[in-house]
């Protein structure tokens, strides 16, 4: 293969890069973000610098002038494509600011292969938006578009758990009929496939994959049900008008709580709407927290709060929380009972998309031999209680979390440019 070849996993929350090194698969190092950098850009205001990953998050963090963005990847595919959001007094399509990032990660595997890189296989979530065949394609169009202007010569792609079961596949010493659950950020896909270490270099796998189904619920969207659930109420969501029965509207909250809409809050036309929602409410104390957080643009150091909150819950019992950087800080206790509440329909969603990826193949769940888990969010422990009751005898094996599917892309890469 030649060095002009690599793999990209763009994903909702975390990206890598790939390139084959001596027959193998390996990926690139972004500093000090590893081989794993989190899908994050920080346009300054300051300078005329832009930053990305954690250090654009650390700046953000920093208190440096500037406009954060993350979870670019949720835009693909939505009428936001079109749409424009305000950088250093300029409006700019969010496919150009998607179009910067993939410019990164180009630039970071020519480096890593002293050459410049032309082909890539990028991966792709089995649908990038659900039930609509046409919005999907113009995802895929659209991503082509962004990697070809990123200076890419031949993009292919491949779904992301097909990618993800080519990893695992190279660490099999025996035969598996397997179930890849590839949970991100932003997508769960699922892929009933058989694997073989004697097959592992066929260049068409086609009739070893059984099924494989999608659902555009991933580990943003746990962020944001804890999120209206646990923290939302703090800033007055759910509490009533004075002297009424009606509630404050939520169309704020509800764009404070996702990633990708968090841009869209800073404008007049919010800052106004908070204003009203201060003078009717009842609790306005909370409203002043709302009113606080937009106004010094802490949408995502608000978010970054509760993600934490969500990943330390995968651990332990509790979390503590604290928005330090409003004049009265913002704190509490989350409990994962409180946290498995907020997402059980969620999961639920998830465990259906399963079984419908069963009933594709015409295969009972005691077929599976092994389940295969990547994909940050795969790591929710109701989530994997759930799909161990569907699956108790099959081995139940982890997967790199932020690597696999990137790993598996090169592989792919390998054979689609040999």
């Amino acid at each position: 293969m030649s060095s002009k070849t690599g793999g990209i996993d763009f994903g909702t929350s975390n990206s890598s890069v790939g390139f084959m090194q001596q027959g193998k698969p390996r990926l690139v190092e972004f500093g000090d973000d590893g081989v794993s950098v989190p899908s994050a850009i920080f346009y300054s205001s300051e300078t005329a610098d832009t930053y990305f990953g954690k250090q654009a998050v650390g700046e953000y963090r920093a208190g440096t002038e500037g406009r954060l963005l993350r979870s670019l990847k949720s835009v693909l595919g939505s009428s936001l494509m079109k749409e424009k959001t305000t950088i250093r007094n300029q409006r700019v399509l969010f496919t150009d600011i998607i179009q910067d990032f993939f410019g990164y990660l180009q630039q970071a595997l020519s480096t890593a292969v002293a050459d410049p890189v032309e082909n890539v296989v990028v991966g792709r979530p089995v649908h990038f938006v659900d039930d609509d065949e046409n919005s999907d394609r113009q995802a895929e169009n659209e991503l082509r578009s962004i990697a070809e202007k990123a200076g890419f010569l031949s993009v292919e792609f491949q779904f992301e758990p097909i990618a993800a079961a080519l990893s695992y596949e190279s660490t099999l010493s025996s035969e598996q009929l397997a179930l890849v659950v590839d949970i991100g950020g932003g997508t769960a896909d699922f892929t009933l496939i058989r694997l073989s270490p004697d097959r592992h270099h066929d260049t068409d796998r086609t009739s070893d994959i059984l099924s494989t189904h999608g659902i555009h619920i991933g580990g943003t969207d746990f962020d944001r049900l804890l999120s209206l659930q646990s923290v939302m109420p703090m800033l007055g969501m759910g509490t009533a008008v004075k002297n009424s029965a009606r509630l404050l509207p939520s169309s704020v909250y509800f764009d404070l709580a996702t990633w990708h809409r968090i841009p869209l809050l800073y404008n007049p036309a919010t800052s106004l709407n908070i204003k009203q929602m201060m003078l009717d409410a009842e609790q306005v104390s909370k409203v002043k927290h709302l009113q606080e957080i937009v106004s010094n643009h802490l949408g995502h150091e608000l978010a970054g709060m509760v993600e934490q909150v969500k990943i330390q819950l995968s651990n332990d019992q509790r979390a503590p929380f604290a928005l330090a950087s409003l004049s009265s800080s913002l704190t509490g206790v989350i409990e994962r009972q409180c946290f498995e509440t907020a997402i059980d329909n969620a999961v639920q969603q998830l465990i259906d998309c399963i079984h419908l990826c069963l009933g594709s193949a015409g295969l009972p769940a005691n077929a599976v031999t092994s389940v295969f888990y990547t994909g940050g969010s795969s790591s929710v422990p109701l989530l994997q209680r759930r799909i161990n009751d569907l699956f108790p005898a099959a081995d139940q094996v982890r997967g790199d979390m932020f690597g696999s599917v990137g790993l598996g892309l090169t592989i792919d890469a390998a054979r689609k440019f040999a």
